[in-house]
This record gives structure tokens, C-alpha cells and sequence, in this order.
């Protein structure tokens, strides 16, 4: 059953490319024009860099997650999925994976190019690549249990403000581990607590976004 709830969420991104993309747009836009404003100072660069790839990257990742059960709400999958309790979890945990591969690989990929633009070397670089790899699948599942809580509900604040205080541990570790590799220090014990926070999440999440959707059809 979990094979083609994912197959049909990869069929429903290539269908729809404008709403898979559009968060990898807003996060490169981003990226780029924070140097573009600031002028060629290129040590303020490197120490900026981090914070600006991380911030674009929650924010691009709230943007495309407003949608993530609206659709099956619409077209009745929601209502079958609560026929089958035991395995709900199982759905909406295949739900947020197919929804990382489709918005957050993408900007996984595209980092190394807004790297380039702060001038971070090559070990930061490949250390932002491991907190992105981290912590996106934690921005995912705090954010479906954001769009969960708010199923139903008009514009995005709400689900912001659910979803920006608890994105806050996972980002302040993300940018201490870069900048420690930036300045030649071990990068290790912010990367721990990096992978802390994405366990935690994959624990806690899907039981709660389940939950969740459970009262959102009561």
C-alpha cells in the first residue's frame, strides 16, 4: 500500500512541476541575492553564508509544504486512510519522504553553486552538504506536522509560527557545525546534535502528524 501512495506523490510532483519548484526558485533567489547586495566583501561573505543557505532553505521548505495533505484532503484519500488506523503512520511517513526526495533533494543539489557565491571552501562546503542532508528530512517532518495541525485552514502564518520555533535547534546546530569547519575546529559534536534532532523528529513526527490528521476529520 505505501509503493504507490509514493509512486502517486512522484507522478502528482512531475504532473505539477510548478509546485515542486517553486521552492527550489525561492531558494536560490534568495541565496543569490544576499551577495548581490552586499557588495564584494568577501570574508563578511564566508561568515554570512551558512545562516543565509540555511534561513533560504527553512523557508523554502515551508513554502512547499502548505500543500502536503490538502490535495488528499480534497479528493477523499484522507477519509480511506483513516479506515486503515494501523497503517497511517506507515502513510504519512511515506508521504513526507516522497515529498523530500521531490523539495528538499533538489536544493541539497543545488547548495555546492550557492557555496560558491559566499567563496566557502571545500571542507565547508562538504560540511554543508552533510547538515542540509540532516537536517532537511527534520524540517520535512516538523513541517508536516505544521500542515497537519492547520489542514483546512486559509493562508500559511499559522503553520509558520507552528513550525519556525521548533525549526530553530536544528538550524542554530546546522550553521555552529559549519562555521566550526570554517575556522578548522571539529564539526563533530554539532552534527551529533544535528542527528539527535532528525531522530528525535523521525520518532515523534509521523505519530503526531497522524494523530493530527485524525482530530483535523473529527
Amino acid at each position: 500500500m505505501l509503493i504507490p501512495v509514493f509512486t502517486r506523490e512522484l507522478l502528482l510532483a512531475v504532473r505539477r512541476p510548478s509546485d515542486a519548484l517553486s521552492g527550489l526558485l525561492f531558494f536560490i533567489l534568495v541565496g543569490s541575492l544576499f551577495p548581490l547586495a552586499i557588495g564584494p566583501d568577501a570574508a563578511l561573505l564566508r561568515v554570512i553564508g551558512p545562516g543565509v543557505v540555511w534561513v533560504a532553505a527553512l523557508l523554502a521548505v515551508l513554502i512547499s509544504l502548505h500543500r502536503l495533505f490538502e490535495h488528499d484532503l480534497a479528493d477523499g484519500s484522507l477519509e480511506q486512510w483513516l479506515l486503515v488506523p494501523r497503517t497511517l503512520i506507515g502513510l504519512v511517513a511515506t508521504k513526507i519522504a516522497a515529498h523530500w526526495l521531490i523539495a528538499c533533494l533538489p536544493l541539497i543539489l543545488v547548495a555546492p553553486l550557492l557555496a560558491l557565491q559566499y567563496g566557502l571552501s571545500n571542507e565547508a562546503t562538504l560540511c554543508l552538504l552533510i547538515t542540509l542532508l540532516l537536517g532537511t528530512p527534520t524540517l520535512a517532518l516538523l513541517g508536516a506536522l505544521g500542515a497537519a495541525l492547520t489542514l483546512g485552514m486559509r493562508g500559511q502564518v499559522l503553520q509558520a509560527l507552528i513550525v519556525l520555533p521548533m525549526s530553530i535547534p536544528p538550524l542554530v546546530f546546522a550553521c555552529s557545525a559549519v562555521s566550526a569547519s570554517q575556522q578548522g575546529l571539529p564539526a563533530g559534536p554539532a552534527l551529533n546534535l544535528l542527528g539527535a534532532c532528525l531522530s528525535l523528529a523521525a520518532f515523534l513526527c509521523p505519530w503526531a502528524t497522524a494523530a493530527a490528521l485524525r482530530l483535523a476529520l473529527e
